[in-house]
């Protein structure tokens, strides 16, 4: 049992250094980020800030939205629900909310990975064109790695069910409140966050900031990525973890 733990806990921590990597690869390629990203970049690249500070501000307004929107599906359950289920849902919602406010010190770690890997990785689009990685098809090469390991970073992460990253947490909080499928959702809060920084770009600096192949190539190649790699190595990990295999 403790073994089993002991890889949940690796296969966790490993996810979410491997998501971080894989995000910040994507905005070092200079062909736009995902979008669930793309607002603090936007702002950390026109006021020129600390890019893992405004996403760590980004995921404060994240889970603050979540413990609303979970207190509002509370209430609305025990309308529904008899008095004698009443206390159960206060209980429930305890859990729920304490689970949200986890993702705060989560969040603290996850961006000082992202400030980590920003001042590791140079700006691809910087370097001189005769080098591979500043060369086009150096930048889509490493563009197609960091959606890679976007993809197996976030299935690593989720799978172990622990605490979920706050760009996922408001996705399934959102859908929970409206009673509408997951993916749905995430598409539609994917179009927000995009449009979202589209206007923060064209109104403060006058362009587009952020936004580019690389967030078409996030959209569609991540959730591609998470299947795939839940259909090869998910029973494995599920098993060496001691969960039960979905």
């Amino acid at each position: 049992m403790k073994k089993s733990y002991l890889f949940r806990g690796i296969f966790y921590a490993a996810g979410l250094f491997i998501l971080a990597l894989g995000i910040t690869l994507n905005t070092k390629t200079g062909l736009g980020v995902s979008p669930i990203i793309s607002v603090s970049y936007s702002i950390s690249a026109i006021w020129n800030l600390n890019f893992g500070n405004m996403t760590l501000v980004l995921y404060g307004i994240f889970v603050a939205a979540e413990m609303l929107l979970h207190t509002i599906r509370n209430k609305r359950s025990m309308k529904r629900e008899s008095t004698i289920l009443v206390h159960a849902n206060k209980v429930d919602l305890k859990l729920v909310l304490l689970m949200d406010l986890l993702q705060f010190p989560l969040s603290l770690v996850f961006t000082r990975f992202l400030n980590v890997f920003s001042a590791w990785i140079p700006d691809l689009s910087s370097l001189s064109p005769d080098s591979f990685a500043g060369s086009s098809l150096g930048r889509f090469t490493f563009l197609a790695i960091a959606v890679v390991l976007t993809g197996i970073g976030a299935a690593m992460s989720l799978n172990m069910r622990v605490i979920p990253n706050p760009g996922d947490g408001i996705v399934q909080a959102i859908a929970d409140c409206v009673g509408r499928e997951t993916g749905l959702v995430k598409n539609c809060f994917d179009i927000l966050n995009i449009s979202v920084t589209a206007m923060t770009g064209m109104i403060f600096a006058g362009k587009i900031v952020g936004i580019g192949i690389g967030t078409v190539a996030a959209v569609i190649g991540v959730g591609r990525t998470i299947s795939i790699f839940n259909h090869f190595v998910r029973e494995k990990m599920d098993t060496l973890a001691g969960m039960q295999a979905r």
